[in-house]
């Protein structure tokens, strides 16, 4: 895909704000991108590769001096139920039209930013829930790389708050590992030097979001209600143009 100096700009600024996202928060650096992207151009296809080798990359640098603050009990647990519905997920980024799931990715993004807007937190107070919950994220990850908000929601229940953010991040490499394998075995087209070149850009959000990590935790309905606000404006932009398209 060919960018021109402005689009250049664009995605390297979004490429900073997924990082920043993704540290700060300790997840949804995808989900709050990807509409991004889209609405620059190019297809799920084309950008999720490269969100995938930025997370390999990044979380294998935050895990390398905490691997040892991971919940490996619950994480393998939850695994039973998420990487089945990733794999159908995956399947059906692969097999459907670009604009059915270009539509979906919106659609989810629409649902995640109102709930943020509103204080809406998805939650699960029973084990039932929490299966349906990973399954569902486990989908709509193994489709669009989006599902963090719902698996987050059983996690945070079941993992003490010091271990989350690292086991989150192993959970993302084992998914997105089996996403890239599939990428790769399937023949897809991964543009590997404009991935690499963006990391240095990503990485500048990265140590930010590290460091931001605390204020953001303790300002949490702030940040979320913010964010909220500005997705459901772009996806919202979003969805129209793929509908009058």
């Amino acid at each position: 895909m060919v960018f021109d100096a402005t689009s250049l700009v664009l995605v390297g600024l979004i490429f900073l704000w997924t990082g920043f996202v993704r540290t700060g928060l300790g997840f949804g650096g995808a989900a709050i991108g990807l509409p991004l992207m889209l609405l620059i151009g190019g297809s799920p296809v084309y950008w999720l590769p490269i969100i995938g080798i930025h997370l390999l990359f990044f979380s294998s640098l935050t895990l390398f001096k905490s691997i040892k603050r991971v919940d490996w009990r619950y994480l393998k647990q939850s695994l039973l139920w998420i990487i089945p519905p990733t794999l159908v997920g995956v399947a059906g980024l692969l097999s459907l039209p670009d604009q059915v799931v270009i539509v979906f990715i919106y659609l989810i993004t629409i649902f995640y930013a109102t709930t943020w807007i509103f204080n809406q937190k998805i939650s699960s107070e029973k084990p039932w829930v929490d299966k349906l919950l990973l399954i569902l994220g486990g989908y709509v990850a193994g489709t669009s790389l989006t599902g963090a908000p719902l698996i987050v929601a059983v996690y945070i229940r079941h993992v003490a708050k010091e271990y989350l953010r690292n086991t989150l991040f192993v959970l993302w490499f084992v998914l997105v590992s089996i996403k890239m394998v599939t990428f790769v075995a399937m023949g897809v087209e991964i543009d590997w030097g404009f991935s690499l070149a963006l990391i240095p850009v990503a990485a500048i959000g990265h140590v930010i979001g590290i460091k931001a990590h605390q204020k953001i935790i303790e300002n949490d309905q702030v940040f979320k209600k913010w964010v909220g606000s500005m997705l459901l404006l772009i996806s919202s932009f979003g969805l129209l143009k793929v509908i009058l398209s």
